[in-house]
């Protein structure tokens, strides 16, 4: 039986001893990988084979600075930890000769350092002093993008399975699901349903067997919360799911993960492989007499399995779709049995709040939403990625302090919130602090935490009917609100965006939305027509330009798009002319050019070509 404390001071002994050799980390999750990670380490290892060199090479999960992958760290005895992006294979000669052998920083590249014992070099900011994290708070992230997550060594010198080894060996039951309760945690991955009171409702619910359910399916739009936290810190999930287990009296537990996350899967079954060594999970675990395991369902991409009881019937083997409720899934959920589910986020929280206490939790966030909450970063923004910060953050802060603000100078338009289920907020509401009960009054949800930002450019209805053409795809066509209802809705915007739409489609929106969210069989049924009813409710002059002027003002809808060219601004340069696919260009050389309405295919070739801003739309 492992002894928790002795290893941890050797895990911790370890890291010390390692702290004393040069060691480069390459972040590679998904984002990593996806911008050219795997090559920049091969060209790494190259570079210091040739120089002949000890170096330690590691590699850890997503940091959160999405926008500046690849990034590598370099640690170096005697100099603080200098943080590296974007980095491409041609870096790679320049970062090990000058920082890895001569022990300069290569200033063109640095993002940050790290500094321990105050040692810290001058002009180059803290990490928590760059923009992208001074407003942030991070607990769920932590241990992101700094652990090896493939080491359970160095997680339990992180801390890890501490609070579950408190839980174990000095709480009852009730005790763990009062700390839970006391701490205001509030599900992550959806409407915010109190955490501790629905571990509660699985406690008292009467069965001879009960189940733990880890939702990480995160199919919306633009979401990569879980993904990240899978791949960056397993041993959280796995942690927080135990300690569930011991609380509601369970003894089983699923992961639920999409299969287009073959990254998280891999770093689930390592981890899950290393608990179960280390006598962490199955049986009699650290001698206490409780019994945890924890399978992998991998599944196959249907937004719908979201939706818990959808979940549970996949994991089943039948097909994914909701089941009428009540009965809940707390009385009778997989295989009838008594279960929980929550999402990653909510689980990767339990073991801080038990190790920490509920207090250290509370004092983050507002009255009514404890915490902090992840969101990715995505749409119009300068700054993508994923970020941690303390819920009741307002919406501008997040946007344009952590964000960086919007692309190009361009105008701040609308956000949306909470992927499909969720709706835009306009620039009216940018101070409305990000919690449960704000979002929810202004037509919005928090949902997983995906914030897809819009400028300008963005053409509100043709956003509406992106997100509804999604869920009406999706839709596991159970229930026919939702599978005819979207259906409908989505003729109406396709007509609309295509230049046909007529006064009464409006009304009629609204009705099918109203009849929708009020009679669908699944939470997902009911949010669906939330984008809908957000941009109607704030863009509605966009629907009224579309249907009575026939106009896109944005300039995306194509069937109401003409193009031309301005005489005043043209230089002739024929620019433009080369790149038409239809050659509905014409014009002689450094004079004003001209645009056959009748041959133009609006493939928008010639804007992005032309140096002068002539190319105009109307």
């Amino acid at each position: 039986m492992i002894n928790l404390v002795e290893k941890r001071k050797e895990f911790q002994q370890t890291l010390a001893e390692k702290d004393k050799k040069t060691r480069i980390v390459v972040g590679l999750g998904t984002c990593g990988i996806a911008a050219g990670g795997e090559k920049v380490l091969a060209a790494l290892e190259k570079e210091v084979k040739a120089k002949g060199i000890d170096v330690e090479f590691l590699n850890t999960g997503c940091v959160g600075m999405c926008y500046k992958e690849v990034i590598v760290e370099i640690h170096k005895p005697g100099m603080p930890r200098i943080i590296y992006g974007p980095v491409s294979p041609d870096d790679a000669a320049g970062l090990v000769e000058e920082h890895v052998v001569n022990g300069r920083v290569v200033t063109d590249l640095v993002v940050a350092q790290e500094s321990k014992n105050g040692n810290k070099l001058p002009d180059i900011p803290l990490l928590n002093e760059i923009d992208f994290y001074k407003k942030q708070q991070k607990s769920v992230l932590e241990k992101c993008g700094v652990m090896d997550p493939d080491s359970i060594e160095e997680y339990i010198a992180f801390g890890g399975y501490e609070a579950l080894e408190k839980v174990l060996r000095g709480m009852s039951q009730t005790d763990v699901i009062n700390e839970v309760k006391k701490s205001g945690l509030r599900g992550r991955g959806g409407g915010g349903f109190p955490t501790g009171l629905k571990w509660e409702f699985a406690y008292k619910s009467q069965g001879d067997k009960k189940y733990v359910l880890c939702n990480a399916d995160e199919g919306d739009p633009g979401a990569f919360m879980d993904r990240s936290v899978l791949e960056g810190d397993p041993h959280a999930v796995l942690e927080g799911m135990a300690i569930c287990g011991f609380a509601i009296g369970a003894d089983e537990g699923y992961i639920y993960c999409r299969a287009e996350y073959p990254l998280a899967i891999k770093r689930l079954e390592t981890a899950i492989a290393k608990a179960s060594e280390y006598g962490l999970m199955g049986e009699n675990i650290l001698g206490t007499g409780f019994n945890f395991k924890i399978k992998i369902k991998a599944g196959a991409g249907a937004f719908v399995c979201g939706e818990e009881t959808a979940l549970i019937n996949s994991i089943e083997g039948k097909r994914g779709m909701p089941r009428v409720r009540p009965p809940f899934p707390a009385v009778a959920g997989l295989w009838m049995k008594p279960t929980n589910n929550n999402n990653v986020e909510t689980y990767a929280n339990i073991p801080n709040i038990i190790r920490k206490g509920a207090d250290w939790f509370a004092v983050m966030g507002t009255e009514k939403s404890k915490g902090s909450k992840v969101f990715a970063l995505t749409g119009k923004v300068n700054r993508t990625g994923l970020a941690e910060v303390p819920v009741g953050i307002t919406i501008r802060e997040v946007i344009f302090d952590v964000a960086g603000g919007i692309q190009n100078d361009k105008k701040f338009k609308a956000v949306q919130i909470g992927g499909p289920s969720g709706g835009c907020i306009p620039d009216q509401h940018l101070d409305t602090p990000i919690d449960y009960d704000s979002l929810t009054a202004l037509g919005a949800m928090m949902g997983s935490g995906g914030l897809v930002v819009m400028d300008e450019t963005t053409c509100m209805v043709d956003i509406a009917r992106y997100f509804l053409n999604f869920t009406q795809k999706e839709s596991c066509g159970k229930c026919i609100p939702c599978r005819e209802g979207t259906k409908r809705m989505l003729e109406i915007l396709n007509r609309i965006t295509d230049g046909k739409g007529t006064p009464e489609d409006i009304p009629t929106l609204e009705r099918l939305s109203s009849v929708i969210k009020s009679t669908a069989l699944c939470g997902l049924g009911n949010t669906a027509p939330n984008p809908v009813l957000a941009t109607l409710q704030y863009f509605r002059n966009e629907y009224e330009d579309h249907i009575f002027n026939k106009k896109c003002t944005a300039g995306v809808c194509k069937a109401l798009l003409e193009y031309r060219i301005d005489e005043e601004k043209c230089k002739g340069c024929g620019a433009c002319k080369k790149v038409c696919p239809v050659e509905a260009i014409s014009g002689e050389s450094k004079k004003p050019h001209e645009i056959d309405a009748a041959k133009c295919i609006k493939c928008g070739s010639c804007i992005e070509k032309c140096k002068f801003d002539a190319v105009v739309t109307g």
